[in-house]
């Protein structure tokens, strides 16, 4: 199958009558092969200006042999889908080694051996095709927290920052030949959201047939991603994406994992994917979960209608995956249900609008237009006590906070990120969703890209005419930003 839609169909077919198998952990593979500094720079960086040992995804370019041989060691384990060499390869991650040049090159290359590993499988067995998934990491660095613990509006990265980073792997994945682009082991909503920006961008503008693929990590056992998002206000922020699948990966095994993954299903009206890790690590970074007792414990959620998509994350093997895919088999996918029909809003936590519910409270003291207060507050330079009023609305039952910076003695944009930047940091205030407040575009374009949950945005109308309009509101509501 060499023409892209037929892949896309075969894909969707296979969808349909089983339960598909991702591969393993390409990281820790890599890791035990022993590698030194030389194998990493290759001739093509021979005299590099610093160190490349652990940028795994370089090895597409230096070492492609290597590379070539993980894909087939878990394509001959049973797995249906692989992944890409490509989960550090944006120019924002691949900076720490100097080589951010190279991203789009690291991302054609990584996703042309996958690609060719792939089709040579699916020719030798037709009736099990095989398909490449184009990886999107999260980067090193996160849209919705500070590095700066004195200041913490700061951000080291912007979503715009990411966004472009992104749209550069995008295009060179798919000109690889990744059948789907799937943004993984998401941190922090916000840079997902960037990265969906991304993919939207690229399919808009080639008019191709792109599947996005969206899997959260929970970080801990306290439920949350590292920016504080349950599962069920992950998938309602990135829910704008349409995506083929959602689901978490990474930071767990299987068995701490599982209430988590089951909530996701629960909420989502997409396939769901599962992809943990081979247990905890032990003292000594090692994942020692075997693979008969991961295949168990994960069987039994899919007889329970939890999956269509299983796969493994760190520390997983190809044993894992053949262990995991004898497991699946036979046993049916996941029904996919729709959703009933309310509104659903996100901070960090879900809020949905339903017929039971149609009072909502909103928060107004954050409108510099409302309030005269408040607005001494914004104009004189005082956050942390505008922050606290935010806090106080919260704390006396507001569900949604208005925000609005309308004011002709304000740089608006630069206020209102400032602002979001703030209470994001502050999960008393953003564990509900924000209403972003302007009677301009450009200020609700730059509140939307601060917040990593579902927004509010109030408002839009036709009265500067209806191209104005029809541009401002598919891009309230989910394809690229400007």
């Amino acid at each position: 199958m060499t023409d892209r839609n037929s892949r896309l169909a075969a894909l969707r077919a296979a969808m349909a009558e089983r339960i598909l198998v991702f591969d393993g952990a390409m990281g820790t593979t890599l890791q035990q092969l022993g590698l030194f500094e030389a194998d990493f720079r290759g001739a093509r960086f021979g005299d590099h200006s610093c160190d490349l040992a652990g940028n795994h995804d370089i090895l597409s370019l230096t070492k492609p042999e290597v590379i070539r041989e993980v894909h087939a060691r878990f394509l001959e384990a049973g797995a249906d889908l692989i992944t890409t060499n490509t989960f550090n390869a944006t120019a924002i991650s691949q900076a720490d080694y100097e080589t951010h040049h190279a991203a789009r090159e690291l991302n054609e290359a990584s996703a042309r051996i996958a690609r060719q590993e792939a089709d040579w499988f699916t020719a030798a067995t037709p009736t099990k095709p095989r398909f490449v998934i184009g990886a999107l990491g999260p980067t090193n660095h996160t849209a919705s927290i500070s590095p700066n613990v004195n200041d913490p509006a700061y951000r080291d990265v912007s979503f715009d920052d990411l966004r472009l980073a992104y749209a550069d792997a995008v295009a060179g994945l798919v000109d690889g030949g990744a059948d789907v682009i799937m943004i993984e082991t998401v941190f922090d909503t916000l840079n997902a959201k960037a990265a969906i920006a991304a993919v939207l961008e690229y399919r808009e503008a080639h008019d191709i047939d792109l599947p996005v693929m969206v899997s959260g990590t929970i970080t801990d056992r306290s439920g949350r991603t590292l920016s504080g998002q349950t599962p069920e206000a992950f998938w309602i922020s990135i829910a704008h994406a349409k995506p083929l699948a959602v689901g978490l990966n990474c930071a767990l095994g299987i068995a701490e994992m599982r209430p988590h993954i089951i909530e996701l299903a629960r909420s989502a009206d997409v396939a769901v994917s599962c992809h943990p890790n081979a247990g905890l690590p032990n003292e000594l970074g090692e994942y020692t979960e075997g693979p008969d007792t991961m295949a168990a414990a994960m069987a039994e959620l899919a007889v329970g209608g939890t999956f269509n998509f299983v796969g493994g994350c760190c520390g997983t093997t190809e044993d894992h995956i053949v262990a995991l895919a004898a497991a699946v088999e036979g046993i049916a996918p996941r029904v996919i249900a729709p959703g009933a029909p309310h509104t659903r809003l996100s901070g960090l936590e879900p809020m949905a609008i339903t017929p039971e519910s149609l009072l909502v409270n909103v928060g107004e003291r954050t409108n510099v237009t409302g309030s005269a207060a408040f607005a001494k507050l914004i104009l004189g330079g005082d956050f942390d006590a505008a922050v606290a009023v935010a806090r106080d609305q919260v704390d006396n039952g507001a569900q949604i906070i208005d925000v609005n910076m309308d004011e002709g003695m304000l740089d608006s944009e630069a206020a209102i990120t400032r602002f979001l930047n703030l209470i994001a940091t502050e999960p008393d205030i953003s564990r509900v969703p924000v209403m972003i407040d302007s009677s301009k575009w450009s200020v609700i374009e730059a509140g939307l890209k601060c917040v990593q949950g579902k927004p509010v945005v109030n408002s839009i109308s036709l009265k500067e005419g209806e191209a104005p309009f029809l541009h401002q509101a598919p891009a309230a509501t989910g394809p690229p930003l400007s």
